[in-house]
């Protein structure tokens, strides 16, 4: 990837051996990529090491190799008599990361990050909305693209460093100030926000996912701890979520880094307390205090723990330099993130279908939870588990919609490379009274059909996303409008009959 100039490796911060004095003309981690002048950073992969494609880019004309001594190992001989330089590092993924962030340059002026288990899509939005309600120039990075001020497509929820670096850079070349990310536990433990200059950044909560990638729960928890031990600099502020149970042990690990720690959350050490919530079929009423000055908002979000995304969100703000009475007065403007407690369709006896992307046994239990105030009727469920993922994970996310839902719907999510019907056994497992249905078309209607009055129906697990993982091809499939296509569909043929 190139911006059309030249650097010396030294202006990238790096050092190396042999072509100490290469121009590099852009940086690239797909061989495929390289044109002549490239840097080649050969990472070590979950599966395969880049080292293996060095020689690739060398015959494309690379101009310079990033790697670590597994790489230069296994490219030693096509490295021996070439005369691109080579730059061998600890840690490749970090070197190229603040390489990235020196090539492109520039970076919204106000940058902050959200990591935790569930509510990093929610947060990095709501605080986005907070700001652009300001007046300022905002985006939002993470799983669903870059929204706001400035949009583009991401691939992944925290994108390589490359990416990464060029869309902050074109972000804030077309004026905006202000961005909140969301920081994975997979983009952290591979180093791609090193290089982000973060003034503040937010942990939500910790729960069960990623032990395909992280295999312990210390692995997973130092991954996303590392937003603070790393990349938050001393100084920097940090929010935390109290009523979590790794809270505590976030904001000790903060404060040990340097950092000021903005407690949030019902836990009585919280400066930003959430003291009570009043649920309504639209929305809810948040009363909470800042600094012991009680306020209260009236808010278009379904679930309590949306009350809860959103505090974090104003403690963000308020942690990067926003006047908290501004920060305030913004609450009740906020909508809710696409595929997050969505409401999707609304069938002609007032039931309600809502989606959301809740993919883990802790995020569908809460999900459930939350809409049940606003349901006066029977709650209904349709949970599936994708494929190539923690399969760990399966039954205790069919047990948990079991002990939350009045009606339980398994059906298929993104299988990808596994057998559907053996990821449904697996979730049926926690739930052997729900029902098998693998389309998840089918599901949807079933789960419509059986809506009576005052009942709601929560599609979960894919949210914002628009297509279906079947081995290797993505199938168009979008929750909420297939909801509503069923709802259509049903309520017209009801309404034929009546006639």
């Amino acid at each position: 990837m190139s911006g059309g100039q030249r650097r010396t490796l030294a202006q990238l911060g790096l050092a190396a051996t042999g072509g100490a004095q290469a121009q590099v003309t852009g940086l690239v981690i797909d061989s495929r990529e390289v044109r002549e002048g490239s840097l080649f950073a050969a990472l070590p992969g979950t599966r395969v090491h880049g080292g293996e494609f060095i020689q690739y880019a060398l015959r494309m004309g690379a101009s310079a190799i990033l790697t670590d001594a597994e790489g230069a190992r296994i490219a030693k001989a096509e490295l021996a008599a070439s005369d691109a330089a080579l730059v061998v590092t600890e840690d490749a993924r970090a070197a190229l990361s603040c390489a990235a962030a020196l090539w492109f340059g520039a970076q919204p002026e106000v940058m902050v990050a959200v990591t935790g288990t569930n509510g990093k899509t929610s947060v990095a939005s709501f605080t986005r909305q907070i700001w652009q309600a300001m007046s300022l120039e905002a985006i939002n990075v993470g799983t669903t693209g870059v929204e706001g001020s400035y949009t583009a497509p991401l691939a992944h929820t925290t994108p390589d460093a490359i990416t990464l670096h060029k869309v902050l850079a074109d972000a804030a070349h077309a004026g905006v100030t202000h961005a909140a990310m969301e920081a994975s536990s997979h983009g952290l433990d591979q180093r791609r926000l090193d290089g982000v200059q973060l003034v503040a950044a937010a942990f939500t909560n910790f729960s069960q996912d990623h032990l395909d990638y992280h295999h312990t729960f210390a692995a997973y928890f130092d991954a996303k701890a590392a937003l603070f031990t790393r990349v938050l600099p001393e100084g920097g502020v940090a929010v935390i979520n109290m009523d979590d149970g790794k809270g505590e042990d976030m904001a000790a690990l903060a404060e040990a880094r340097g950092q000021d720690v903005l407690r949030v959350g019902r836990h009585n050490t919280a400066q930003l307390r959430l003291l009570s919530q009043r649920f309504n079929p639209t929305g809810q009423s948040l009363r909470f205090s800042w600094l012991d000055e009680i306020s209260q908002v009236d808010l278009p979000l379904i679930g309590g723990f949306q009350g809860e995304n959103l505090l974090v969100a104003a403690g963000l703000c308020i942690g990067a330099g926003a006047d908290a009475n501004r920060v305030f007065q913004a609450l009740p403007e906020m909508e809710t993130v696409r595929g997050r407690m969505q409401l999707a369709a609304t069938r002609r006896n007032g039931a309600a279908v809502f989606v959301d992307f809740a993919h883990t046994p802790d995020a569908v239990a809460t999900a459930i939870k939350a809409l049940r105030p606003h349901v006066q009727g029977r709650l209904i469920a349709i949970i599936g588990a994708g494929g190539d993922r923690d399969p760990g994970k399966r039954p205790l996310m069919g047990q948990a919609a079991a002990q939350h839902a009045d009606l339980v719907i398994v059906t298929d999510d993104n299988p990808r490379s596994e057998d559907p019907a053996a990821i449904r056994a697996a979730v049926m497992e926690g739930c052997p009274e729900a029902a098998n249905v693998g389309d998840r078309a089918e599901a949807i209607l079933r789960g419509v059909d059986a809506l009576g009055p005052g009942d709601a129906l929560l599609i979960l697990g894919k949210g914002h996303e628009t297509g279906q993982t079947v081995g290797t091809d993505v199938l168009p499939f979008n929750d909420a409008e297939q909801a509503s296509v069923a709802v259509m569909a049903l309520d017209s043929a009801e309404a034929g009959e009546g006639a």
